[in-house]
């Protein structure tokens, strides 16, 4: 860092973390996880297979599914930057141009399970959001040289540690569990519906409750009729009155 430039508290923060091996080890491990999952994801479309094929096709999520593997070279196209966002991450000096390609579609992910209501990753999704934005934390010394609020130096990123430091992070990792705690809860209790993967799953969540009928009713909406999840939503809400 140019001597003319002196780090605030954020900046202090973030060097003491770039030295900590707990850190280290956790973006390594946030890099595996994610890269191994766009890449399940990716080969899935280079191979012209539908994604999550189990899903009926009138199904919130299915009839999305369906339509987008019928979009040919698009479809395929999804695979190969997911892959290449994948492999970007596996290796050590394009981890940040990774995490930068892999943070749009992981989010549209996300939005769009939240959106359908989809189980399949409507718990994951938001893990893997967090999983990159701390793999773009991680390299914010090379990050800031592209964000608004830039300030020149001559220094592009910082020397790897002559020796980490051992100190366990306890607050931070409370934190990461927390937050991972948060979204399994609102994944199994945020919503008081959920369309489900099945009709027989949809219908489980309402049997031997005082709207059992007006749930029936909401799961072959979405799963034998094949109407939008939000048409199914507000019929049920006017059975329940």
């Amino acid at each position: 860092m140019a001597d003319s430039e002196q780090p605030n508290a954020l900046e202090s923060y973030y060097f003491q973390i770039k030295k900590n091996r707990w850190h280290w080890i956790f973006q390594l491990v946030c890099r595996i996880l994610l890269a191994y999952a766009f890449i399940v994801a990716g080969m899935v479309k280079i191979l012209g297979e539908r994604f999550a094929s189990g899903l009926s096709v009138i199904h919130p999520m299915g009839s999305y599914l369906e339509a987008l593997h019928h979009t040919g070279y698009y479809y395929t196209f999804i695979g190969y930057a997911q892959i290449l966002a994948a492999l970007l991450l596996l290796i050590p000096r394009t981890v940040l141009v990774g995490a930068l390609l892999y943070l749009p579609i992981i989010v549209n992910i996300w939005v769009l399970s939240y959106a359908v209501r989809f189980v399949g990753s409507y718990m994951t999704s938001p893990l893997m959001v967090l999983a990159n934005l701390y793999l773009l934390a991680w390299h914010y010394d090379k990050l800031k040289y592209i964000l608004p609020f830039h300030r020149y130096s001559k220094e592009v990123s910082l020397a790897k540690p002559v020796k980490y430091e051992k100190k366990f992070p306890f607050l931070f990792f409370a934190g990461v569990i927390s937050t991972m705690a948060f979204f399994i809860w609102f994944s199994l209790f945020g919503h008081e519906v959920m369309p489900q993967n099945s009709l027989s799953d949809c219908k489980s969540q309402f049997i031997d409750t005082e709207n059992e009928e007006a749930g029936f009713e909401f799961c072959e909406c979405i799963h034998t009729v094949g109407n939008p999840l939000d048409k199914c939503l507000e019929n049920l809400e006017s059975s329940r009155m």
